[in-house]
């Protein structure tokens, strides 16, 4: 241990001498880079994010020196483990993504390796045109994770991989040395380019004969593209080398036309062989999607919008306008009309959007079955010819079953290729010795079908160690030639693809605690395990999406800084390795994970918008209430935590007046921001005369006897900062003939407490709270809370807090928003027509916990119009 700290020093101390970019060997900067999207896990020496081609040549020099390899890596999203770091892992999505050039006549553009393909993608819109591949982490991966791994994508049926879209690339090898890939090679080292030929000319017969025919053979190296009749094509045969062979600084890509219009067409079948057997049958129509999924992967609210089925091929058809491409779609609906159980087309963009979104979260919601049992990857991408795919699925069904396991496929099935996650038990010796075994026959399965290992995703060190199986041991020692001449020092992530770690070694999970740690919340949805909770991250990193989708508001904080550490992701990663223990040893006193968890905002959107449900306000209150436990806390955890207290202690003393003047004189606000431990940029709010409760106590009309009775619950905010909301619901649900209630003593949903982490004073706080509600939770009362965040903590922190008291989960289901109340027990009132714009912002944790369904109708009902975001 000792001597590996003292290397890392003299490392990042040679790189920070020579490295205009950021040189991070500290704990938290390896931590976030010790996984990707797989099931692996290797730890750097340190993390270098280079600032041009100089740095990266500037950091091998070192790492040649000190005998360091050198990992690649852009989003992070790779799923077999081949962007997990040794050595020191270059991240290239912080400053080398400029896109240098877009010739739009030309139809190419020149790219740094850390441009994300969005990016390219919407600057390419403005020409008509855009990159074809197009993985579901199109939001967040970046050109060069593209190129390491051939990428695909659900349009590769019209516009190929990534290494069909490749023009030139300038790279640098382990040894130092520049090169240019291109068709001929002519930019390559001579002693590489002679060596190559050499291998090439040598093994004539086997490459010609060796590989695969079909459309998503991606598993090692393209070798073949180096024969003379396909013009010694070096970049084709460069990519998807997954960072082994040399470090990509830029890459010229071809860009493709955009069709002026699109149509998808959803086409149901009863099953999801139907759908794999009907897929190539289409590929004559020129689809440019054919796409297909199970019943089993859809949640009700997206299976409601999907024509009759139990399992759907998503089919985008284009067309020079949407006449064009209705038309073309509707021909491609009647061809398969013999085989569908019903279809649909979709011609909205939004529409289209929104169900495409179902396609691609499914990376993530397929890491949990239907009862909640994780589910891995590691057979996430095989491919098979299309018109084996229904024949390969039923044998890949029997194999499960003869395993006793359960995954859920889905994928690109016009080329053959199957995602899958696969419900191993990778936490204990028997398991990883079925997954191991497993793995054997399913690859002696895909081979037998004339499949590839791998159709998108790479070998990395999840299929490497297969590769015999589908290759043939004679092959694979040319890959392991091939791989000498670039990189004779195997400096370049080693372990991936040739030469590679077995697949059952570096799992992710090794690791971490055998048992459930002492935890506060009951983590209903992961059998009470905070481990289990933390892994539900699985690396998909649709959190770093630098821009709000949609409705989507994950993740703030990393679209405010642009930091991994800043992400759902990061903060995910970080408690996993505190768990481990190995690189982030102090668990719950770790600061690397209380500072990544500063700026989480307890938003709860990642509760909701991340495809794996991970709720990091709830870990992030976990990890405060034992980081702090017995030692002093910020100020600001005493002044916001404790704000319900302060503030119906000042209402009590009836100090509003007091307070208020306080503020308004400088000195006086400046101190007390000072000892609340509030920024100084603040503006303290102005305090009411009146709390809302006072307000009701004098109110004699409590709305008509015959009413349907409701507990209007008077939440700290609406009672002592915004009594006017509490005064206005008051009158609406007269009007809506509704007879209200107000708790008779003081009741908290304990929000400020949880999300301090002060969770014994919580318990305290709805204990309380549940002594006073329990009247009308035995009557059987709605509650109608008006702050949402409230709502959203009673229906979720307190019973996950208090498992042990049926009454909170009782409170939670009785929990309605204000426009739930109107909707559900005044469904004949009418509101008042306003006819006019208001623009809206659902709240993070109603979006999050609750939905604003409800709030949308009522704001149409109301004559409303105008965004209601968020």
């Amino acid at each position: 241990m000792a001597q590996a700290e003292a290397q890392a020093q003299d490392v990042a101390r040679a790189l920070r001498g020579v490295v205009r970019g950021e040189v991070e060997f500290d704990t938290a900067s390896r931590a976030l880079v010790t996984m990707d999207a797989s099931n692996y896990r290797r730890v750097p020496l340190g993390v270098v994010a280079p600032r041009d081609a100089e740095d990266v040549d500037a950091v091998l020099a070192v790492c040649r020196e000190h005998g360091v390899p050198v990992v690649a890596r852009g989003a992070g999203t790779s799923i077999a483990g081949q962007a997990t770091g040794v050595g020191v892992v270059l991240d290239f999505t912080r400053h080398m993504r400029a896109i240098e050039d877009l010739d739009p006549g030309m139809r190419t553009a020149v790219v740094q390796p850390g441009v994300v393909l969005d990016e390219l993608r919407g600057a390419a819109a403005a020409y008509g045109l855009t990159f074809g591949p197009d993985p579901s982490t199109h939001s967040r991966c970046t050109l060069g994770g593209m190129i390491g791994n051939n990428s695909c994508g659900s349009h590769s049926v019209a516009w190929g991989t990534t290494a069909d879209n490749v023009h030139a690339l300038d790279v640098l090898t382990y040894g130092g040395r520049r090169a240019t890939l291109d068709r001929g090679g002519s930019g390559v080292p001579a002693t590489l380019r002679e060596g190559a030929r050499r291998l090439v000319s040598g093994e004539l017969a086997r490459l010609r004969t060796g590989f695969p025919a079909l459309p998503r053979r991606i598993s090692g190296y393209a070798l073949d593209e180096l024969l003379p009749e396909k013009g010694e094509d070096w970049a084709r045969a460069f990519t998807g080398s997954e960072g082994t062979l040399g470090i990509l600084t830029r890459a010229a890509v071809r860009l493709v036309p955009v069709p002026g219009a699109r149509v998808l067409a959803v086409l149901g079948y009863p099953d999801e062989s139907a759908a794999a057997e009907a897929a190539a049958g289409l590929l004559p129509y020129q689809p440019l999607t054919v796409e297909g999924m199970a019943n089993d992967l859809v949640g009700d609210a997206a299976r409601a919008a999907l024509p009759r089925g139990g399992a759907w091929l998503f089919v985008e058809v284009g067309g020079d306008d949407p006449g064009h491409a209705r038309a073309n779609a509707e021909a491609l609906c009647r061809a398969a009309r013999d085989g569908t159980t019903d279809h649909a087309l979709v011609t909205g963009p939004a529409e289209q959007r929104a169900l495409w979104r179902v396609r691609e979260d499914a990376s993530g919601t397929a890491t949990r079955t239907r009862d909640g049992a994780e589910a891995w990857p590691g057979w996430e991408d095989c491919a098979v010819p299309p018109a084996r795919l229904g024949a390969y699925l039923r044998d890949f069904r029997a194999l499960l079953r003869a395993y006793g396991l359960r995954g859920l496929p889905y994928g690109h099935f016009g080329d053959g290729c199957i995602h899958v996650r696969i419900d191993f038990d990778l936490l204990g010796e028997k398991g990883i010795a079925t997954f191991r075994e497993f793995s054997y026959a399913l690859a002696e399965t895909v081979v037998a079908h004339g499949g590839s290992l791998s159709g998108e995703h790479g070998d990395g060190q999840a299929r490497a160690e297969l590769l015999p199986r589908m290759y043939g041991e004679e092959m694979v020692d040319l890959f392991n030639r091939f791989k000498d001449l670039w990189d004779p020092a195997g400096g370049l992530n080693p372990g991936m693809l040739v030469r590679p770690d077995r697949i059952d070694e570096n799992l992710r999970f090794a690791p971490l605690p055998r048992t459930p740690v002492a935890v506060e919340f009951g983590y209903p949805h992961d059998g009470g395990d905070f481990s289990a909770a933390v892994r539900r991250c699985v690396g998909v990193a649709k959190c770093r999406n630098e821009t709000a989708a949609g409705a989507s508001v994950m993740c703030p904080s990393f679209r405010a800084t642009g930091e991994e550490q800043h992400s759902t992701r990061g903060r995910a990663r970080l408690l996993h390795e505190m768990l481990a223990g190995e690189v982030v040893r102090d668990g719950w006193q770790s600061e690397e994970v209380r500072d990544a968890l500063d700026l989480c905002l307890s938003c709860k959107g990642c509760r909701s918008d991340c495809p794996v449900g991970v709720d990091m306000a709830t870990y992030k209150a976990e990890f405060l209430h034992h980081h702090y436990e017995g030692r002093r806390r910020p100020a600001a955890h005493y002044s916001m935590g404790w704000l319900p207290l302060w503030l119906r202690l000042g209402a009590a003393a009836r100090a509003a007046p007091l307070l208020n003047a306080g503020a308004r004189v400088r000195p006086l606000a400046a101190l007390g921001k000072r000892l609340g431990g509030i920024a100084p940029e603040r503006d303290i709010p102005a305090l009411p005369r009146t709390p809302f409760t006072r307000w009701w106590r004098a109110q004699t009309d409590r709305g008509p006897a015959g009413g349907r009775p409701v507990v209007l619950w008077p939440d700290t905010f609406t009672n002592y900062l915004s009594p006017g909301a509490g005064t206005a619901a008051v009158r609406v649900f007269r009007d809506a003939g509704l007879r209200i209630a107000v708790p008779p003593r003081q009741v908290c949903c304990g929000l400020t407490y949880v999300s301090t982490g002060q969770l014994d004073r919580a318990r305290t706080v709805l204990r309380r709270t549940l002594e006073t509600m329990e009247p009308a939770l035995d009557a059987g009362l709605p509650v109608a809370v008006l702050e949402p965040p409230c709502a959203a903590a009673l229906t979720t922190d307190a019973p996950e807090l208090l498992g042990d008291d049926p009454r909170a989960a009782r409170l939670a289901r009785a929990v309605r928003t204000f426009a739930q109340t109107l909707e559900e027990y005044a469904p004949d009132w009418s509101p008042p027509r306003l006819h006019r714009p208001v623009a809206g912002q659902t709240h993070c944790h109603q979006h999050a916990v609750i939905g604003d369904a409800a709030d949308r109708r009522l704001r149409e009902r109301a004559g409303l119009v105008g965004e209601l975001s968020g």
